[in-house]
């Protein structure tokens, strides 16, 4: 299991890559792109184009079947993640799952960190890397804890990420 990105972002692949945030949409074509990270100087647009390339080889993102249209991995979307924001890997029925959450809502709240729950049963790659091993919860772009939270840990590490923002 991978336990912390290691792909070191120029700033124009981590600006394509919180576009998807700032818009809101699941998807984006490269107009939109241009216009939001890359503006109208040719060299620019190349330039985006050129980190859609890139993201997209390294799976960061991916095609949506439309012409021009890019959607964000569920890989690009935490490797751009904030400290605050924490990932839950879960599944319905998973009791592992169920424990971890209440035990991490009170201190998310404290935090003011925010909860992605991510059902990897809704997608093929998540369920091929993590069916056995639920929950797995990532702080930011890291690796956090895997089956179990201890409170504690969740306590001060976020605290040293509200105390860096």
């Amino acid at each position: 299991m991978r336990e912390r990105f290691s792909f070191t972002m120029e700033t124009i692949a981590r600006r394509i890559l919180l576009t998807f945030d700032q818009l809101q949409r699941e998807s984006v074509d490269l107009h939109v792109l241009f216009e939001f990270v890359g503006g109208n100087v040719p060299a620019q647009r190349e330039a985006v184009l050129d980190s859609v390339i890139d993201l997209t080889e390294q799976g960061l993102l991916e095609a949506d079947g439309r012409s021009d249209f890019y959607r964000r991995t569920e890989e690009g979307r935490l490797v751009v993640a904030s400290p605050l924001d924490v990932t839950m890997y879960m599944r319905d029925g998973c009791h592992l799952c169920e424990e971890a959450k209440t035990i991490m809502k009170p201190i998310l709240s404290e935090f003011g960190a925010k909860l992605h729950e991510i059902d990897i049963d809704d997608d093929p790659k998540l369920l091929e890397r993590y069916t056995n091993d639920v929950p797995v919860i990532f702080a930011g772009p890291e690796f956090f804890a895997q089956h179990r939270v201890d409170p504690g840990l969740l306590r001060r590490r976020l605290k040293s990420a509200k105390n860096q923002a």
